[in-house]
Protein backbone atom coordinates (compact mmCIF):
# COMPACT_ATOMS: atom_id res chain seq x y z
CA UNK A 1 0.00 0.00 0.00
CA UNK A 2 1.91 3.14 -1.20
CA UNK A 3 2.90 5.58 1.24
CA UNK A 4 0.08 4.09 3.89
CA UNK A 5 2.33 2.30 6.36
CA UNK A 6 5.17 4.92 6.45
CA UNK A 7 2.75 6.83 9.68
CA UNK A 8 4.96 9.17 11.55
CA UNK A 9 2.96 9.24 14.74
CA UNK A 10 4.43 12.22 15.79
CA UNK A 11 2.05 15.34 17.27
CA UNK A 12 2.83 18.97 16.25
CA UNK A 13 2.33 19.99 19.91
CA UNK A 14 5.70 17.91 21.12
CA UNK A 15 7.50 20.62 18.99
CA UNK A 16 5.57 23.78 19.48
CA UNK A 17 8.15 25.77 20.93
CA UNK A 18 10.55 24.89 17.73
CA UNK A 19 7.72 25.35 15.05
CA UNK A 20 6.63 29.19 16.84
CA UNK A 21 10.59 29.79 16.72
CA UNK A 22 10.68 29.53 13.03
CA UNK A 23 7.45 30.60 11.96
CA UNK A 24 8.64 33.78 13.55
CA UNK A 25 12.26 33.09 11.53
CA UNK A 26 9.79 33.33 8.27
CA UNK A 27 8.00 36.42 9.13
CA UNK A 28 11.43 37.73 9.88
CA UNK A 29 13.29 36.34 6.35
CA UNK A 30 10.18 37.97 4.32
CA UNK A 31 10.14 41.45 5.76
CA UNK A 32 7.79 41.15 8.66
CA UNK A 33 8.54 43.05 11.66
CA UNK A 34 7.12 39.56 13.42
CA UNK A 35 7.29 42.10 16.91
CA UNK A 36 4.68 44.59 15.57
CA UNK A 37 1.39 44.14 17.47
CA UNK A 38 -0.40 42.39 15.07
CA UNK A 39 1.90 39.67 14.57
CA UNK A 40 3.00 38.98 18.01
CA UNK A 41 0.19 35.73 18.57
CA UNK A 42 1.03 34.60 15.05
CA UNK A 43 4.03 31.95 15.63
CA UNK A 44 1.71 30.88 18.12
CA UNK A 45 -1.59 30.53 15.94
CA UNK A 46 -0.22 29.20 13.24
CA UNK A 47 1.48 26.40 15.55
CA UNK A 48 -2.34 25.80 17.26
CA UNK A 49 -3.36 25.61 13.53
CA UNK A 50 -0.90 23.23 12.88
CA UNK A 51 -1.90 20.94 15.66
CA UNK A 52 -5.27 20.63 14.28
CA UNK A 53 -4.90 20.55 10.60
CA UNK A 54 -1.64 17.80 11.04
CA UNK A 55 -4.06 15.90 12.78
CA UNK A 56 -2.99 12.93 10.81
CA UNK A 57 0.51 12.42 11.59
CA UNK A 58 -0.76 11.38 15.54
CA UNK A 59 -2.98 8.84 14.42
CA UNK A 60 -2.83 5.65 12.15
CA UNK A 61 -5.40 5.41 10.13
CA UNK A 62 -6.06 1.49 10.55
CA UNK A 63 -7.03 2.51 14.21
CA UNK A 64 -9.76 4.99 13.26
CA UNK A 65 -11.51 2.11 12.04
CA UNK A 66 -11.79 0.18 15.48
CA UNK A 67 -14.38 -2.33 15.94
CA UNK A 68 -15.97 -3.76 13.02
CA UNK A 69 -19.30 -5.67 13.08
CA UNK A 70 -19.90 -9.10 12.06
CA UNK A 71 -23.24 -8.46 8.99
CA UNK A 72 -24.28 -10.95 6.72
CA UNK A 73 -25.13 -7.78 4.32
CA UNK A 74 -23.28 -8.08 1.09
CA UNK A 75 -25.33 -5.15 -0.88
CA UNK A 76 -23.05 -1.78 -1.92
CA UNK A 77 -23.19 0.24 1.11
CA UNK A 78 -22.25 4.29 0.16
CA UNK A 79 -20.97 7.03 2.58
CA UNK A 80 -21.08 10.23 0.13
CA UNK A 81 -20.22 13.80 0.49
CA UNK A 82 -17.68 13.55 3.13
CA UNK A 83 -15.86 16.99 3.30
CA UNK A 84 -11.95 16.94 3.99
CA UNK A 85 -9.13 19.49 4.19
CA UNK A 86 -5.99 18.64 3.21
CA UNK A 87 -2.42 20.58 2.69
CA UNK A 88 -0.69 20.19 -1.02
CA UNK A 89 2.49 18.97 0.00
CA UNK A 90 4.57 20.39 -2.95
CA UNK A 91 3.37 24.11 -1.70
CA UNK A 92 1.72 23.65 1.59
CA UNK A 93 -1.21 25.17 0.41
CA UNK A 94 -4.73 24.11 1.25
CA UNK A 95 -6.68 22.01 -0.47
CA UNK A 96 -10.00 21.47 0.21
CA UNK A 97 -13.38 18.70 -0.97
CA UNK A 98 -15.67 15.59 -0.52
CA UNK A 99 -14.77 12.02 -0.41
CA UNK A 100 -16.98 9.40 -1.71
CA UNK A 101 -16.86 5.89 -0.52
CA UNK A 102 -18.49 2.45 -1.56
CA UNK A 103 -17.92 -0.74 -0.64
CA UNK A 104 -19.78 -4.16 -0.50
CA UNK A 105 -19.02 -5.94 2.48
CA UNK A 106 -17.94 -9.56 2.81
CA UNK A 107 -19.03 -10.34 5.90
CA UNK A 108 -17.78 -7.22 8.51
CA UNK A 109 -18.44 -3.54 7.89
CA UNK A 110 -17.44 -0.07 10.22
CA UNK A 111 -19.72 2.09 11.69
CA UNK A 112 -20.78 5.13 9.44
CA UNK A 113 -18.86 7.91 11.36
CA UNK A 114 -15.79 5.96 11.19
CA UNK A 115 -15.57 6.70 7.02
CA UNK A 116 -14.99 10.29 8.33
CA UNK A 117 -12.41 9.85 11.10
CA UNK A 118 -10.93 7.55 8.43
CA UNK A 119 -10.42 10.67 5.78
CA UNK A 120 -9.19 13.14 8.77
CA UNK A 121 -6.60 10.83 9.57
CA UNK A 122 -5.77 9.92 6.33
CA UNK A 123 -6.00 14.05 5.05
CA UNK A 124 -4.66 15.77 7.60
CA UNK A 125 -1.30 15.74 6.53
CA UNK A 126 0.88 16.68 3.83
CA UNK A 127 -0.36 15.43 1.14
CA UNK A 128 -1.68 15.16 -2.77
CA UNK A 129 -5.08 13.75 -3.80
CA UNK A 130 -3.93 11.02 -5.68
CA UNK A 131 -2.55 9.28 -2.61
CA UNK A 132 -5.45 10.13 -0.73
CA UNK A 133 -7.67 8.57 -2.85
CA UNK A 134 -5.17 5.10 -2.90
CA UNK A 135 -4.69 5.07 0.96
CA UNK A 136 -8.58 5.05 1.60
CA UNK A 137 -9.21 2.32 -0.61
CA UNK A 138 -6.24 0.49 0.57
CA UNK A 139 -6.67 1.43 4.33
CA UNK A 140 -10.70 -0.22 3.89
CA UNK A 141 -9.91 -3.37 1.95
CA UNK A 142 -6.78 -4.33 4.54
CA UNK A 143 -8.75 -3.95 7.71
CA UNK A 144 -12.53 -4.57 5.70
CA UNK A 145 -11.62 -6.99 3.74
CA UNK A 146 -14.29 -6.57 1.16
CA UNK A 147 -15.53 -8.15 -1.68
CA UNK A 148 -14.90 -4.49 -3.62
CA UNK A 149 -14.27 -0.53 -2.54
CA UNK A 150 -14.86 2.27 -4.60
CA UNK A 151 -13.32 5.75 -3.15
CA UNK A 152 -14.07 9.06 -5.80
CA UNK A 153 -12.42 12.25 -4.61
CA UNK A 154 -13.04 15.59 -5.58
CA UNK A 155 -10.74 18.38 -4.99
CA UNK A 156 -10.11 21.88 -5.04
CA UNK A 157 -6.29 23.07 -4.75
CA UNK A 158 -5.42 26.81 -4.12
CA UNK A 159 -1.61 25.96 -5.59
CA UNK A 160 -3.78 25.79 -8.61
CA UNK A 161 -6.22 28.88 -8.27
CA UNK A 162 -4.32 30.86 -5.51
CA UNK A 163 -0.65 31.00 -7.47
CA UNK A 164 0.56 29.84 -10.74
CA UNK A 165 -2.27 29.33 -13.24
CA UNK A 166 -4.56 30.83 -11.05
CA UNK A 167 -7.67 29.13 -12.54
CA UNK A 168 -10.34 29.43 -10.02
CA UNK A 169 -13.16 26.94 -9.96
CA UNK A 170 -11.12 24.04 -11.44
CA UNK A 171 -11.18 20.66 -9.70
CA UNK A 172 -9.40 17.59 -10.01
CA UNK A 173 -11.36 14.13 -9.73
CA UNK A 174 -9.35 10.82 -8.82
CA UNK A 175 -10.90 7.34 -8.34
CA UNK A 176 -9.73 4.18 -6.76
CA UNK A 177 -11.58 1.00 -7.43
CA UNK A 178 -10.21 -2.67 -5.69
CA UNK A 179 -12.06 -5.68 -6.13
CA UNK A 180 -15.11 -6.50 -7.50
CA UNK A 181 -15.48 -2.73 -8.44
CA UNK A 182 -12.34 -3.50 -11.11
CA UNK A 183 -14.41 -6.44 -12.59
CA UNK A 184 -17.85 -4.94 -12.70
CA UNK A 185 -18.66 -2.25 -15.02
CA UNK A 186 -22.13 -2.18 -13.88
CA UNK A 187 -21.06 -2.10 -10.07
CA UNK A 188 -18.95 1.09 -10.92
CA UNK A 189 -21.77 2.30 -12.47
CA UNK A 190 -24.11 2.14 -9.68
CA UNK A 191 -22.00 3.75 -7.53
CA UNK A 192 -21.31 6.84 -9.69
CA UNK A 193 -25.04 6.95 -10.37
CA UNK A 194 -25.79 7.18 -6.72
CA UNK A 195 -23.52 9.50 -5.51
CA UNK A 196 -24.52 11.86 -8.44
CA UNK A 197 -27.97 11.93 -7.03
Amino acid sequence: MAGAKDYLNTNVGDNREQIEHHIREILRLIGEDADREGLLETPARVTRMYEEIFSGYAVDPRDVLGVTFDEQHEELVIVKDIVYYSQCEHHMAPFFGKVHIGYVPSGKIAGLSKFARLVDAVSRRLQVQERITSQIADLLDEVLKPHGVMVVVEGEHLCMCARGVKKYGSKTVTSAVRGHFRKSATLRAEFLGLIKQ
